[in-house]
């Protein structure tokens, strides 16, 4: 049976991707931060408790779980997170870490996908954005996830790297803090009003459950190994247009109003992602591939 380690494994994507990979019959380990209460993750063997600031912890874990696979969640992914020494800490530091226990463990790997984001291509707008659009990160979330995409390409001779860039994604069980699980649970409250920051976006949205799938395919595939790979719906939804839809679902209306607050500096305006290349990596041709639309994504939300 083939062993998949997972950091960040008990965080939103993580408890999925466990859920995901079992069920295709692997393996699966987690690191995780803190101890788990319950002690695993559904669909996980084990959690193994390192942090990313620790590269002999982290390594000691790899040395002992010996693992084929492995994929790097864990990260501060709110794009608004207020500690910004936190988020490069994190995201880049703590990958280095990472990258660095995993090439001195000498353990055999055939594919290490790391979580980078769509925010590293900022303001970009008009058209559809592939692999080669030029990278313009526009936030300290954006940029630490590029800087981590460079220092990972000191590992690239060493390590079987796979670079995923997911555009947005929702589901059961994400914060609140984000954009549409925010939306939901106000209507879930049946709330007459709902407090956003800007209205003017777009977004390519996915579902985790899909999301999860395509990282799946992804470790999968030989030919992923030295890639940098958009994940992503390839359409992309205005906030107007999730409203409605939320709207239409639910059967509930309500008001939106602008919050000052809440309206982000050099927020992207527009996301919306290319999958020709993911297609043709692991795409239909490669078996079945449902994509789940987003009015059921959001019917699966609004019933949880």
């Amino acid at each position: 049976m083939s062993k998949v380690l997972i950091t960040g494994a008990d965080g939103f994507t993580g408890r999925y991707l466990a859920a995901e990979l079992q069920r295709a019959g692997y393996e699966v380990h987690g690191v995780v931060r803190n101890p788990i209460a319950s002690g695993r993750v559904v669909g996980m063997s084990e959690c193994h408790v390192a942090d990313l600031s620790d590269t002999t912890g982290l390594m000691a874990v790899v040395r002992e779980v010996r693992p084929d696979k492995v994929v790097h969640l864990a990260a501060i992914a709110f794009v608004a997170h207020g500690d910004v020494e936190a988020i490069y800490r994190t995201n880049l530091v703590g990958t280095r870490n990472l990258l660095e226990a995993l090439a001195q463990s000498k353990v055999s790997l055939d594919a290490v996908l790391l979580a980078s984001s769509a925010n590293v291509y900022g303001n970009s707008v008009g058209g559809v954005l592939d692999e080669t659009t030029p990278p313009a990160p526009a936030n300290d979330y954006a940029v630490s996830k590029l800087a981590m995409e460079y220092a990972a390409r000191l590992y690239a001779e060493r390590l079987p790297l796979i670079m995923a860039r997911p555009f947005n994604y929702t589901g059961v069980g994400q914060a609140e803090s984000f954009l549409i699980p925010k939306i939901v649970n106000h209507v879930r409250r049946r709330a007459t009003l709902i407090e956003l920051g800007n209205l003017d976006v777009a977004r390519d949205f996915s579902d985790v459950r899909h999301v999860v799938e395509l990282y799946r395919r992804l470790l999968e595939a030989p030919a992923a190994v030295g890639q940098t790979l958009n994940v992503c719906s390839g359409q992309a939804w205005s906030l107007n247009d999730v409203l409605t839809m939320v709207r239409e679902v639910s059967g509930h209306d309500f008001e939106v109003s602008v919050n000052p607050s809440f309206v982000r500096q050099n927020e992207v305006k527009t996301l919306l992602g290319s999958r020709v290349k993911l297609d043709a990596m692991i795409g239909p041709s490669h078996g079945p591939m449902p994509k789940i639309a987003l009015r059921d994504t959001l019917r699966w939300m609004l019933e949880a």
